[in-house]
């Protein structure tokens, strides 16, 4: 049924000239990690108010989710190296907004103006599948190329890496230097980043590449194939006019969907926890969890990788989703710091490996050329629940409680395995299609 093979990783760290964008990417991870919750400590800090900030906050997620999935089809489209520094330059002149107006204390409309420009943010996550990806498809690293799924995992841990020490980072620079030294540091890390990806111009995906094929050929070849879909459905526009993937993709739309109920309750999970702790007069409780949190989801992505399932990827997808909803369903258990520590611990360790599940999903789901805007489509569905789950959280917490805020997580938690068992077939049916196109294209 599985097989380990502890050595995987080798082949992921022989790749050295991976070196340079994944030193970026992680950089520009930091600063995507401490958005929401550097934001809120950067304004309560210098005196506006929790509900503004939450506004401001939510207000970033809501930009992200809506212009994120557009900035990345423009970068699949015409190239990491030609978008990433326009987008960035964006997204870094609603930081500079930000700043400015906490740092003079101004009026909180501007605030908005920020909000929505940051969530021009790229992002980091997709880039670095994709490249990830066009070097191991492509056949760039002959046959030493690492696993797709050995190389998910490994992201998965850089993420896990990210979400776990930016937040504390940003709240720690806020609280001991000055309200807005975290933001300054998250910015200045993201510029960085921009700048070495935008270097490592030799592993960016080329636009309109996929394997088996040269750039020129497949262009064409998917040129056709897009042709023909489009005027099935009664449209004929151009390539550079292709319709979302979102529309098109009913795997992305599962997965959006699956993301969607999973931001929604880890966030709700997050804010009750905080209450928890308050309510228990240890405020410490809840950094603790939290951090034995995301240190329990790394390691388990990195031991996940190390693993070789034999089971169709649609089951695994079924199982894996299965598994978080059930494991963050027990919220309604919670009524002390050990049942809380339980709780979390047995939820991060199942969180890591439907990340690693879901991403090998998307790959094999979409065109190989589009990888960037479906990654981001997940992300995009994740940053929604995570806007959603935390209002509805502090909303229950002031009129019910804590404790009621954990029943309501759990219902939210068995969305997840709904959708992944209700739509199991669409998933495979849509798969078999992917892995017939991947296997055509390897044979011209």
């Amino acid at each position: 049924m599985a097989a380990v093979n502890p050595g995987v990783y080798k082949d992921i760290l022989r790749v050295r000239q991976a070196y340079p964008f994944d030193v970026a990417c992680l950089l520009m991870r930091f600063f995507g990690s401490m958005l929401n919750i550097g934001v809120v400590t950067m304004m309560t800090l210098s005196g506006y108010s929790f509900f503004a900030a939450g506004l401001v906050s939510s207000t970033i997620a809501l930009s992200i989710f809506v212009v994120g999935p557009r900035v990345s089809k423009r970068i699949d489209e015409r190239g990491q190296t030609a978008v990433v520094p326009k987008a960035a330059a964006v997204a870094l002149t609603g930081l500079v907004i930000l700043l400015a107006v906490v740092l003079a204390h101004g009026p909180v409309w501007p605030l908005f103006v920020g909000a929505v420009l940051v969530g021009f943010y790229p992002s980091p996550q997709a880039m670095a599948r994709a490249r990830w990806t066009y070097l191991i498809r492509s056949g760039r690293l002959g046959s030493h190329a690492p696993e797709l799924r050995t190389m998910f995992s490994y992201e998965s841990v850089l993420d896990d890496m990210a979400f776990i020490f930016s937040p504390s980072i940003s709240i720690a620079l806020a609280a001991s230097v000055h309200p807005v030294a975290g933001m300054v540091a998250g910015g200045v890390a993201f510029v960085t980043g921009c700048l070495l990806l935008t270097l490592a111009r030799s592993t960016a995906p080329q636009p309109g590449w996929s394997e088996g094929a040269s750039v020129e050929e497949e262009a064409g070849a998917l040129s056709e194939v897009e042709d023909a879909q489009l005027a099935a459905s009664g449209d004929a526009p151009e390539r550079s006019r292709r319709r979302s993937l979102f529309r098109t993709s009913s795997v992305v739309r599962v997965l959006f969907f699956i993301y969607l109920f999973m931001g929604s309750f880890l966030g709700l999970f997050d804010t009750a926890t905080v209450s928890l702790a308050e309510d228990l007069h240890s405020p410490n409780v809840a950094s603790v969890v939290l951090v034995m949190q995301g240190v329990m989801s790394m390691v388990a992505g990195f031991a996940f990788g190390m693993v070789r399932l034999r089971q169709p990827l649609a089951k695994q997808l079924a199982v894996a989703a299965t598994l978080v909803g059930c494991a963050f369903a027990t919220m309604f258990l919670i009524d002390s710091a050990v049942s809380l520590a339980l709780v979390g611990l047995a939820g991060a360790a199942t969180y890591a490996p439907l990340l690693i599940v879901a991403n090998t999903v998307c790959e094999k789901a979409v065109p190989e050329e589009r990888l960037t805007e479906a990654i981001t489509w997940l992300g995009a569905g994740y940053t929604c629940g995570a806007a959603v789950g935390p209002s509805l959280g502090g909303a229950v917490i002031d009129a019910l409680g804590t404790l009621a805020s954990f029943d309501v997580g759990a219902v939210l938690a068995l969305g997840m395995p709904l959708t992944a068992l209700g739509c199991y077939r669409l998933v495979k049916r849509n798969l078999r299609q992917g892995y017939t196109m991947v296997e055509k294209r390897a044979l011209k």
